[in-house]
Formats: structure tokens, sequence, C-alpha cells
């Protein structure tokens, strides 16, 4: 899918023949891998080559998965495949009390392996004709690029997966909850120790532990228009580190038809046939399995709710994607066929970008990753949040709460119960078909409208890439 390029493209005017190169360090998770594959494409519109590195399976997943550009034919883009030695690879277990994927922990674990490669890439490209080699790690890979800093005229700075709202609320929860102003949202959101397992946090310590011997700055894949105030709070507590927001990385505009591939996936060719913002787009990501029974009644609630429909069903994802089968989750008997012309249920990979791009999208029940929720306001469509775990039951606070484009599916306080085909169908309808689900739209149309004209006018996140790129380029 092409772009319609609403970032302007500096040409000659970026590294001054490619002085700079950038090396990027993603974390093996889909959210993680695709939202630095789209920094990757932006840098290179300043005539700045990017290096974009992980282990073969993960390049791979990455490559096959990307939607708004195709990275095969992106000038300036560079994939280095290393090998990393064998690690487990389970399933993922629908019916965990805790939906964190803990099946990807031995992937993360296994790619510490790419401290000596990374280095080794990093002096590589200094021996050639470049004066700085600029590495972008995500913050969960800190240990990868612990030496970096070391080598001569090389620089690390820390992507952020997560929105500023999440990470200053972290920052105020170990300090004990202190007042002031901006804060007072946050007296109702879960604590940390429940949105993730023993197993993250101490993954996690293993990476803080390093974090002011490395980092030069901090990037966000957000902007001024959408976290200003949260990101003004992170930035008095970094002490003295630079702060960018220079989201969102997606593409902002795509153009109706993929010239990159011969098939257009199905549900663009459906939606085109629909109304405008007539149909909900569910689907809860690469790392949520919901059990036999959550999709029993996820199913009788989208039937009941009347609204048209495109449901990705789907297993989370494995450490290795392309190994092994998935589990096909079975619906009740006859219910495709029921409700064909008003459902579609895409069982693989769905273009998610283009999906929500789509003027017949109304509507997205979403588990509130970072990545998808940057997606939707990007493209101004409301959200029914549906948390899991990790940073997503904060995120689906800042959507609903303090940017007001959406509704809460399960409050995460209840997340320990069933959520019932009634209480589907109440959000289904209140986010399609109701006068709160109208304002919620157009409220995500208008932050919409001002994302787009902040890089356009070269304000905001705009103004604040070009800042970076000035930076790394001194």
């Amino acid at each position: 899918m092409a772009e319609n390029n609403t970032r302007k493209s500096h040409g000659q005017n970026g590294a001054q023949d490619a002085q700079v190169a950038v090396v990027m360090v993603p974390l093996s998770a889909q959210g993680h891998l695709n939202q630095l594959l789209h920094l990757s494409r932006i840098i290179t519109s300043y005539n700045i080559p990017v290096h974009y590195v992980g282990a073969t399976t993960h390049i791979r997943q990455a490559k096959s998965r990307v939607h708004g550009f195709d990275p095969l034919t992106a000038k300036n883009l560079h994939f280095h495949e290393f090998s990393t030695p064998p690690f487990e690879n389970p399933l993922p277990n629908p019916n965990a009390s805790n939906k964190f994927p803990n099946q990807l922990i031995p992937s993360w674990y296994a790619a510490v392996h790419l401290r000596e490669p990374v280095c080794s890439l990093v002096r590589q490209l200094l021996g050639t004709n470049h004066r700085r080699v600029v590495v972008i790690y995500d913050s969960m890979m800190t240990w990868v690029v612990e030496d970096v800093p070391s080598i001569p005229n090389a620089e690390c700075y820390r992507f952020n997966s997560i929105s500023a709202f999440h990470t200053f609320s972290l920052i105020w929860e170990t300090k004990g909850k202190p007042f002031q102003a901006g804060t007072e949202i946050f007296e109702d959101i879960p604590s940390v120790e429940n949105v993730a397992p023993p197993e993250l946090w101490e993954l996690w310590s293993k990476q803080v532990s390093l974090e002011g011997k490395i980092s030069s700055g901090e990037l966000y894949n957000s902007s001024r228009v959408i976290e200003g105030l949260y990101l003004d709070l992170v930035a008095k507590e970094i002490n003295g580190l630079n702060l960018w927001a220079i989201g969102p990385f997606n593409p902002l505009s795509l153009t109706k038809q993929n010239k990159y591939s011969n098939k257009r996936h199905q549900t663009l060719d459906w939606l085109d046939k629909q109304e405008p913002d007539s149909v909900i787009y569910v689907s809860f990501g690469s790392s949520t399995s919901l059990s036999n029974e959550e999709i029993e009644q996820l199913a009788i609630g989208l039937e009941k709710s009347l609204q048209k429909f495109i449901w990705v069903i789907r297993d989370a994802d494995k450490g290795d994607v392309f190994a092994g089968e998935e589990r096909k989750a079975q619906l009740l008997e006859g219910y495709e066929e029921r409700l064909k012309g008003r459902g579609i249920i895409v069982r693989d990979w769905a273009p998610q970008l283009e999906i929500l791009a789509h003027t017949s999208t109304g509507g997205f029940m979403s588990h509130c990753g970072w990545n998808s929720c940057i997606e939707s306001i990007s493209m101004g469509v409301p959200i029914a949040a549906w948390p899991m775990h990790s940073d997503q039951p904060r995120n689906s606070r800042l959507v609903t709460k303090f940017l007001k484009i959406g509704l809460n599916v399960r409050h995460w306080t209840r997340r320990d119960e069933l959520v019932t085909s009634e209480i589907v169908e109440k959000a289904v309808r209140t986010l399609m078909a109701s006068p709160d689900g109208d304002e919620m739209r157009k409220r995500a149309s208008e932050l919409s409208v001002s994302v787009k004209q902040s890089v356009m006018d070269g304000g905001g996140n705009g103004a604040e890439m070009d800042s970076f790129i000035a930076h790394i380029t001194r």
C-alpha cells in the first residue's frame, strides 16, 4: 500500500551524503517490530541509511506483516538477519488466568545473543564513510546494546514502545502516587503488579539496571497533540535527557489500491461495498488468545448487536510464528453461514492499518496495545477497549477518559469475570449505533485531523522529527 506522503521528503537535506547511519534494534514481538520498521521508513526519507537487525525468523516476520509500504523497495533500508541459538517455542495458553504472552519470553532471552553481532555491525559501519552511527533500541533490548556507548562515534537512543501516559503512570506509582497537575487521571488505574507476571518484571529489571549508562535520549511513537501533558511530565523525570515525540510512525494516509500486491485482501473488497462508518473491526492483537468460552460469548454478542463486523480470530503469536501448527478456534455451528454478508471472519494475518483507514470502518474493538491505539487514532476510529495485559489497561484509560474517543467493554477491575454476550452486544451497539458513539467518532476524527495537520505543517511531531534528525546529524 502506497503512502500519500504527508511527511516531507528531505532528500539531500538530511545526513549530508549519509555521513550518519542508523541501526534499529527492535524487540521480537509484533507491535515492537512493526513500530520500529515504520520508524525506519521515515528516517530513510531524510537520506539516512537504516540497518534493521534481528534474528532471521523475526526479520521475516516483520517484513511479511508490514502494511502501508513495501520494505523491499524502500531505498536505504537494509535488513541484517543474525542467527541466535534455538529457543523454546511453546504454544500460547488460551485458558491461562493471566493473558500475558509468556510463550514469547524464551525468544526475548535468546535476543541477548545479538549483542556481539550488533556491536560488530556498528564498528563495520564506522569503518566505512560514516562519521557517526546512531543506535535506536527498544527499551526491552538494552542488554543487546550495552557495549555500544564505549565505541567512539556511536550513540544510543531508547525507543519506548508504550505511551507516555503509561510511562509516567509507572513513575508516579513508583514514587508513591504524589499529587501534582495532571495526575488525578491515574487514580483508578490498575497497580502495575496486576498487569504482567513476575517473569516480565525479572526481564525488565535486567534492562533497567543498565539504562543510566546507555541512553542519550528518549523516543516515543506519539505526538504532543495526543499526549502533550504526559510527555512533559515524563521529560521532567528523565534527568535532563532529550525526549522526542516523533510519531505516529505508521503512514497517515493510504491509497485505495495496493500497488505492491497482485492480491488485495478480501476484507478491503468487502469494505468497499459497505456504508461509511458502518463496520466495527474486532482484533486483539498478536499477543492475546481468547478461550473457547470467550470466543463463543463474543460471537453471540456480535450477532445480537446487528452491526456489521470484521473479526480477526487467531491465537497469539509464538516466539517463532512460522514454526508448528496454530490452534484454530471453532465457532458455533452455522455461525459464519448465518452471518454471511454482515460479518467476515479472518483466521490469518489481517491488514489492520488498511482496515482502519477505510471509510466504512467506524469502530475498533481492541486490546489497546499502543501500536493499535496509535494506528486507530491516526485513522480517526473510536475504540471499544478490552485490555488484556501489560500497558493495555492504562492505554484504555487514556483512550476512554482522557482523549474521550472510546468506551470500556469491560473495566480492568473485572478482568477475572467472563465478558458475556450481553456486555459485547451493549458495547458494540453503543459505539456503532448511538449518539454517544457518534460523539466519540466525531472526536476521534477531529483528533486524527489534528495529528495529520501537525505533521503536514511541520508543527507538533513533524517539528520534533526534524529536531531529532538535526540532533543526530549535528
